[in-house]
């Protein structure tokens, strides 16, 4: 009886220690766990639930099985122009093979590195093979904009060519044949074929943000300057065409009228001139004698003022000075 209990007690202690010991762990919604046992991976588990491992032997390593966000360190990336830009990238992963992740990397710290490397070199690789406008612009749409417009005010456009003697310079954007989220695209089929063998899957990459470089900066401001104050001469061009076109119509105008207003003028006296004479001629024929002397007296009324001395009045001109009938 005795050897019973001591058994009994024994076995219970023994329980004890066993259950002391923890041979259960629990996997939550989300969670994923590599069971290793003296450094060798014995198990794997990615469902929910109560689960039993080999007390003090057993070590558990739980992953999450989310969706986790990786966020880059923004890089100076030289073009394909060797201009250099800084690019922000970001990007979603998740755990997918726990065996191979354990195997590669372990630790999260260690995960996050890799995807650093990984990330980070197909950017660069990336943005390195292609133009400025293809990492910065999207589509083409400021173009079509930009035709829309010249579409609109074609014929005054022509006229301002023709009035100014300034061409218009277009302003012409480089023509995007992928833009950015094609190029986040390459960026990612780039690392996603690295990933698997860590046991990671990339679920997208995204260029999140990019900014140009300092000197960069200053160069397109310069440019944007340059096709602004293009423009203004254009405009200034074309405004003093169109003065001058005015003031050339008010000269024309002008000359017109005058014209116009001395040719009535003439017109005017010449009728005048014809009346006076007609007048003159009749009045002559009713009083020839009068006429004469009204003549002659109209005459020294205008000629003598004029002379300064008057030498000799004895001329045939002088007649009607001594007599109104002239002798």
């Amino acid at each position: 009886m005795k050897k019973f209990i001591t058994v009994l007690v024994i076995i219970i202690v023994l329980a004890i220690l066993v259950f002391a010991a923890g041979p259960f762990y629990v996997l939550n919604e989300g969670e994923q766990a590599v069971i290793t046992r003296f450094g060798a991976i014995v198990a794997t588990n990615r469902e929910a639930g109560l689960r039993l491992k080999m007390p003090v032997v057993d070590n558990v390593v739980k992953y999450s099985k989310k969706i986790i966000t990786w966020d880059g360190m923004a890089q100076r990336i030289p073009t394909q122009e060797n201009q250099f830009i800084w690019v922000d990238a970001t990007a979603r992963w998740k755990i997918v093979d726990p065996l191979k992740f354990y195997e590669s990397v372990t630790t999260m710290e260690a995960a996050y590195s890799r995807l650093d490397d990984i990330i980070d070199s197909s950017v660069r690789t990336v943005i390195s093979d292609n133009p400025l406008a293809e990492a910065v612009r999207n589509s083409n749409v400021i173009n079509e904009i930009q035709r829309a417009v010249t579409q609109g005010q074609g014929e005054e456009e022509s006229s301002m060519r023709e009035i100014s003697g300034v061409a218009f310079t277009q302003i012409n954007y480089d023509t995007i044949n992928k833009g950015r989220l094609i190029l986040s695209d390459e960026i990612y089929k780039r690392a996603a074929t690295i990933t698997p063998q860590f046991g990671i899957e990339l679920t997208d990459i995204i260029i999140r943000q990019i900014r140009y470089s300092d000197d960069l900066t200053e160069s397109v401001y310069n440019r944007m300057i340059k096709e602004r104050n293009q423009v203004a001469e254009f405009y200034r061009s074309y405004g003093q065409g169109q003065k001058q076109e005015w003031l050339g119509k008010l000269d024309n105008e002008q000359r017109a009228i005058l014209s116009r207003a001395y040719e009535t003028a003439e017109e005017i006296k010449g009728k005048a001139d014809a009346t006076a004479t007609r007048i003159y001629a009749d009045a002559y024929e009713a009083d020839p004698e009068f006429f004469e002397f009204w003549r002659s007296i109209e005459s020294y009324r205008k000629i003598l003022p004029q002379f300064r001395k008057t030498l000799t009045t004895d001329m045939e001109y002088f007649k009607y000075l001594y007599s109104q009938v002239g002798d």
